[in-house]
């Protein structure tokens, strides 16, 4: 049977340490923050390569921070905006005449990291530049406008999807991971309150945000194994003198970005500790306690 003071001493520290932090974890005065973000959302793609903040839309949502120590964070939250975009207002490639808009719904968590020390309430490091990077998921589902309504282009299968002619394309998930990241700005304002500014990018993995990735199907497969509809939203700029099936219609070789970008104004929620008066003993009291503890545990195993 194993003795447990056979167990090497340094993995009875690191796990006698792990047990004495755990239980100790909730004398600390962390600094929670819970708020609000609104601002903008815009997209950058095949119908908008380079025109940061172009044809911006509202967005916003709510968020929670976990100041981990004064330089560095960790926040979840849940964002809400539109994307949208067209040929005839980018005039990247107007004749092409394509156009987009699209709901979008971000749940993600990202690492903040402080240049300055930064303290909700304290004189002196009361503002802060701040980097994050994460992970998100998100939620999208882009539209085409025809005679006077809007259509949900993924189920129209506008470059061919669905059809026995382009059997290697399939319909494409409205839905994805995404890498947020970006730099940001935030300042203490009284006790209790903290306001900020914040851009940041997200790095997608598809292709179809705005429904436009590789080349032009033939109209009339379109027509018979789809709808009217999926072959005039496909090519809305139709002529007849120009015949565009298998011309690039996209460039299926980069991805989809998007993009929030805006204000944020987030309160301190006060824990245990702080509402507690023994509080701020326990935390000053807490280093001397584990410290004497760590001295007798080869006696205790």
């Amino acid at each position: 049977m194993l003795q447990i003071n056979v167990i090497p001493a340094e993995m009875r520290r690191v796990f006698f340490t792990f047990l004495i932090v755990i239980a100790g974890f909730t004398g600390f005065s962390q600094q929670h923050e819970l708020g609000l973000m609104g601002g903008v959302s815009y997209y950058i793609g095949d119908l908008n390569p380079y025109g940061h903040f172009l044809t911006s839309q509202p967005a916003g949502g709510i968020m929670y921070r976990y100041n981990m120590n004064p330089r560095m964070a960790v926040r979840l939250h849940v964002l809400f905006g539109s994307l949208q975009a067209a040929d005839s207002v980018i005039l990247y490639n107007e004749d092409r005449n394509l156009s987009f808009r699209s709901p979008l719904m971000e749940f993600g968590g990202q690492y903040e990291l402080s240049y300055y020390k930064f303290k909700i309430g304290h004189d002196k490091d009361f503002f802060t530049p701040y980097l994050f990077v994460g992970a998100s998921f998100f939620k999208f589902n882009p539209q085409g406008y025809y005679k006077g309504d809007w259509y949900n282009l993924q189920s129209l299968g506008t470059e061919g999807q669905g059809t026995t002619a382009y059997p290697d394309r399939s319909p494409y998930n409205l839905a994805g991971f995404a890498i947020p990241f970006g730099l940001g700005f935030k300042v203490g304002i009284g006790s209790s309150t903290v306001l900020g500014i914040e851009w940041g990018l997200r790095k997608t993995f598809t292709d179809y945000i705005d429904d436009v990735s590789t080349t032009y199907a033939d109209p009339t497969v379109l027509m018979a194994q789809n709808t009217e509809v999926a072959a005039a939203l496909a090519d809305p700029a139709q002529s007849a003198e120009t015949e565009k099936t298998g011309f690039q219609r996209g460039n299926s070789s980069t991805k989809d970005w998007y993009s929030f970008a805006g204000l944020t104004l987030t309160f301190k929620i006060k824990d245990k500790s702080d509402s507690c008066p023994g509080g701020s003993r326990r935390r000053d009291s807490f280093k001397s306690k584990y410290l004497r503890i760590m001295k007798s545990e080869s006696s205790i195993f």
